[in-house]
């Protein structure tokens, strides 16, 4: 394992941070393995260190006043979190569980303020990092109310791809159905729904195992942006998932009994 330093220069938000103050925040910070279900901390705590994930994968659940709870984030490698709530002091308003093995650099939360407080540069380091973490939670929010489940879905399929020229992909899901339902904001058989719409655009699954047979024709259905940057469009794109969806629960009108 490297150094927490070299770890902390990788990490987004905090690779800008001059060598002075990377090194004051790697003093203060310590690696961790937590095992899966492994909770970080809870809804409502306050926060004591900025944790930022080397390997594995966590997860960041909110709670909802009837006590449902509901995932709102998967976070992977690189990933720091919640980097608000430790520079402000306030309570945590999620919670942090580790899916998988993971391991962590934990940096006490003291140290990271008395950085900022000191330091106008990194406060502005700061800023842009958190600047970043809303704008990710914004297009959350801008996907979930303009855009169907199968969309969605299709959009976390397409960002497994690594290769970005690849016309065709097979890979695992690396989280759980009952994982990836609440995180895209749907039901498990909305889900399982918006799998079977995305047959039409290519898409083939066998358990946690996907298929894309034709990665452009799914980016048309999705809006992501082809290698030029520019939204795909398909010319003989299948009929929306709406129309087709409306079209199968749609009522039949009852036949006449002949008498």
């Amino acid at each position: 394992m490297p150094p927490i330093e070299s770890t902390l220069r990788m990490v987004p938000g905090l690779a800008q941070l001059d060598s002075g103050s990377l090194e004051h925040l790697a003093a203060a910070g310590d690696l961790v393995e937590v095992g899966a279900g492994d909770v970080l901390f809870r809804e409502g705590s306050r926060p004591e260190a900025l944790h930022i994930l080397l390997e594995g994968k966590v997860s960041l659940t909110g709670t909802a006043a009837d006590a449902s709870s509901t995932v709102i984030d998967i976070l992977g490698p690189a990933s720091s979190f919640v980097l608000a709530n430790v520079l402000s002091e306030e309570p945590y308003l999620m919670a942090a569980q580790a899916i998988s093995r993971s391991v962590l650099v934990r940096i006490a939360a003291e140290p990271m303020r008395a950085v900022v407080a000191s330091q106008p540069a990194a406060a502005m380091v700061m800023m842009r990092a958190m600047s970043a973490e809303l704008a990710k939670i914004t297009r959350q929010v801008v996907d979930l109310k303009v855009r169907v489940a199968a969309q969605r879905l299709g959009t976390y399929l397409l960002s497994l791809v690594q290769d970005p020229t690849a016309t065709q992909a097979n890979f695992r899901l690396p989280v759980t159905k009952g994982l990836l339902a609440p995180w895209l904001g749907c039901r498990a058989e909305n889900l399982s729904r918006a799998f079977m719409a995305l047959r039409a655009y290519g898409v083939e699954t066998h358990g946690s195992r996907v298929l894309l047979h034709d990665i452009a024709f799914l980016k048309a259905y999705t809006g992501v942006p082809d290698s030029t940057g520019r939204a795909a469009v398909a010319a003989d794109a299948p009929q929306p998932v709406e129309k087709i969806f409306g079209d199968a629960f749609r009522l039949r009108p009852r036949q006449r009994r002949e008498g």
